[in-house]
């Protein structure tokens, strides 16, 4: 598989990666306030590898499927797998023991699953809970009305670990437009951050993507999913 990568290609993904930290650093101040995840959907084992050799420490995919056909050649000796992606409850149990978190828990029904095959394996798994925070129809995610509710039945689930919140905000064509939803996003990080529930712990605001996360850290992220910023832009099958 390394063979087959060109110098381009690494070059660019070097270049990428330094720039990326760069713009981290600047607008969050410390290099240790943002943790950088890598989006590596349709993402070739090997390009994933050579961002790891970088200094790249997390890493998130979108399918199960693809997880699973690239899992055994991620250098996870060296990085951190999370799941992102929309996540169906009959393939949780597939992807169980193998991510150290799931970013898009949008259900009681989904909660209860991972839940279930967290329990049949001893383990306890950390989640994050999705917000549609730009309330739509086509996109999951929790209402914001709805959270509280969602939150406080799975803190009562032992083998699920609440490490904070993620969002996918609507697709904005001005830069800055997503401003308004970062800051409520953020608002609700901070209320919850407040409040005393088991199995909770506000660690992780997980928003920002390739073309706003600047914005997002500058507005409370301290976790952004980064992929065609990163890895260049992909042709998705």
């Amino acid at each position: 598989m390394t063979e087959k990568l060109s110098g381009e290609v690494l070059d660019s993904v070097k270049r990428n990666y330094e720039e990326i930290t760069e713009t981290l650093l600047r607008a969050a101040g410390s290099p240790d306030k943002v943790t950088l995840l890598a989006a590596t959907k349709t993402v070739e084992p090997a390009v994933i590898n050579y961002a790891i050799s970088l200094g790249l420490r997390h890493i998130g995919e979108n399918r199960v499927q693809e997880l699973l056909s690239k899992y055994d050649d991620y250098d996870l000796a060296h990085c951190d797998l999370q799941f992102i992606g929309h996540l169906q409850t009959n393939k949780v149990r597939q992807i169980i023991g193998k991510v150290s978190m799931i970013q898009s828990v949008d259900s009681v029904k989904l909660a209860k699953e991972i839940h279930a095959q967290s329990q049949k394996q001893g383990l306890i798994t950390d989640i994050l809970l999705e917000v549609n925070i730009g309330r739509e129809e086509n996109k999951s995610g929790v209402l914001t009305e709805q959270l509280d509710e969602l939150l406080e039945t799975v803190s009562a689930m032992p083998h699920l670990r609440v490490r904070g919140l993620m969002t996918i905000p609507p697709l904005c064509v001005e830069s800055g437009q997503n401003r308004k939803f970062f800051e409520k996003m953020y608002q609700l990080f901070i209320d919850i951050s407040g409040k005393t529930l088991d199995n909770v712990s506000m660690d992780y605001l997980s928003m920002g993507m390739s073309d706003d996360y600047e914005e997002a850290v500058k507005c409370g992220a301290n976790m952004v999913r980064i992929g065609s910023r990163l890895f260049g832009r992909r042709i998705y099958r």
